[in-house]
């Protein structure tokens, strides 16, 4: 079955359970947890030996334990940091010592992680399926990750939970870190005494964790077909389910591990057998394959009835209303005599709550996101929209991902004929020849409210390059305002006419 038959069959909003396959995949700064640790014990030491000799102590049957050498790696650190104060690693001393002062012990070893992985740019040539990556969002409830990386947080602009927050939080919308984060590094669980500590603590966070499992369709994405994660994962579902029942066939046939095949454009997704020690050989679906694009679009194009993003506005409201919050609540008709297809929730201001979802200046303000998402559904609205003849609407990027905008032609001419208006307009100083935004706010002679027509003027001159136009856009304070609404117009005019 090909994937993109096989995502759509989906009637439930998918979970990513991510691993350092995909951190190493997009981060030019990333490792594995052998390779992260060779690393700091080569920076500690000089040279690898050191570390050579701790893999070797705890070798058995040619498998390594990690957990013990990050152990061994983190008690050398800290005594090695602790008498050479003003070394290598004196900014890591100097953050230790910062925080003992607030009563906050932290240990060096896991700052230097937590530094070390903070900072790391975008592998260049990945940049463009990264992009597909994030377009999945409008599908996707949660996401799982062993990662202490903030890259999926980042790009999915989901909340990221750690310990026992994640017993505290709406499954939409969230970023599970069960291995902690670079944020927090503290919580960062990476040697056997930190897993026994997590281990004794984590029985209310599994069935959270569990009940997700249970419910949506889960793909793992970064992990080999043996990882420990994986196996670990399925033995704590299969002890609490029946691995000949009904409900255990529903969650292996809702079970997709993709895993990197070099140079492989293989889209089939088959059955694969896991052979879990203790327990029977349980039957999941794989793909191997390097064309990971395809398979984000298969998300990014799943129609369900409601978005995720639509049930994560739903949850926090309840979350507020079960808490106490100051709202009020009416619950009108007799909701029992209704039928499921004709009933509503409406959330907002009772004087100005329409059954749109977002108008017209809600979509100009949200345009990256949308763009982002290819939200295709959320754009079919604006035929139920009357946009006037004066006001500024980016259509040309709109239309270009949904085929379905009834007067796209009129509002294109709008637009075009908006954005000749405005630069007909521009006045003489701000005509000056800039090469940079930066450059336009220090030119002293262009008063703060001629800068969009200065930014404008420099747009449309094809001497600004659109990335940078794009960045300040994304940025812009006042999304509500002309300005940004006129200079977006102008960017999305030159970007998708």
């Amino acid at each position: 079955m090909l994937i993109s038959e096989f995502i759509s069959q989906y009637r439930n909003h998918p979970v990513l359970f991510i691993g350092t396959g995909i951190s190493i995949r997009y981060l030019e700064n990333a490792y594995t947890w052998d390779g992260l640790l060779k690393h700091v014990a080569s920076e500690l030491k000089g040279n690898h030996e050191f570390y050579l000799d701790l893999k070797a102590k705890h070798e058995k049957d040619g498998k390594y334990d990690f957990t013990k050498i990050a152990g061994d790696l983190e008690k050398e650190f800290n005594d090695q940091l602790m008498t050479d104060r003003y070394g290598h690693f004196k900014n890591i001393n100097d953050l230790f010592y910062e925080r003992m002062e607030h009563d906050i012990n932290c240990s060096r070893f896991k700052l230097y992680l937590s530094e070390l992985l903070k900072s790391s740019p975008i592998n260049s040539d990945k940049k463009s399926e990264l992009a597909d990556f994030k377009k999945t969002r409008k599908n996707i409830a949660s996401i799982i990750t062993t990662n202490y990386d903030s890259l999926i947080e980042e790009t999915f602009e989901f909340k990221a939970l750690i310990g026992n927050d994640i017993l505290l939080s709406n499954p939409y919308g969230a970023v599970y870190k069960i291995h902690g984060c670079i944020n927090h590094p503290t919580k960062i669980i990476i040697t056997e005494d930190d897993y026994n500590k997590f281990e004794n603590k984590y029985e209310l966070i599994r069935a959270q964790l569990l009940s997700i499992f249970i419910h949506n369709p889960i793909i793992f994405l970064g992990y080999q077909i043996g990882d420990e994660n994986i196996k670990s994962l399925l033995k704590t579902i299969f002890t609490y389910v029946d691995p000949n029942s009904l409900e255990a066939t529903k969650i292996r046939d809702n079970f997709l591990l993709v895993e990197f095949e070099k140079n492989s454009n293989s889209l089939e997704v088959v059955e694969h057998d896991i052979d879990l020690e203790g327990f029977s050989t349980i039957r999941i679906n794989k793909i191997k394959t390097d064309n990971f694009s395809e398979i984000y679009k298969s998300l990014a194009n799943l129609t369900l009835p409601v978005s995720a993003m639509d049930i994560r506005k739903v949850q926090n409201i309840v979350k507020e209303i079960y808490a106490g919050g100051d709202i009020k609540v009416s619950i009108t008709e007799d909701l029992d005599s209704i039928k499921n297809s004709d009933k509503i929730i409406a959330i907002g201001s009772s004087k100005t709550i329409s059954y749109q979802y977002q108008t017209s200046a809600e979509m100009m303000a949200n345009y990256f996101s949308i763009m982002d998402e290819s939200n295709s559904q959320l754009l079919e609205l604006i035929n139920k929209h009357r946009i006037q003849s004066g006001q500024y609407f980016p259509i040309y990027g709109f239309s270009s991902i949904c085929d379905k905008i009834e007067c796209e032609n009129k509002l294109k001419k709008q637009q075009k004929g908006k954005i000749e208006t405005a630069l007909r307009s521009v006045k003489p100083q701000c005509k000056t020849k800039h090469t940079t935004i930066e450059s336009i706010y220090q030119d002293q002679n262009i008063t703060s409210s001629n800068r969009s027509n200065a930014i404008l003027w420099l747009s449309d001159s094809g001497d600004l390059p659109l990335e940078e136009l794009e960045a300040y856009l994304r940025k812009y304070p006042d999304k509500n305002s002309t300005d940004y609404r006129k200079t977006l117009c102008a960017f999305d005019l030159i970007k998708y006419q």
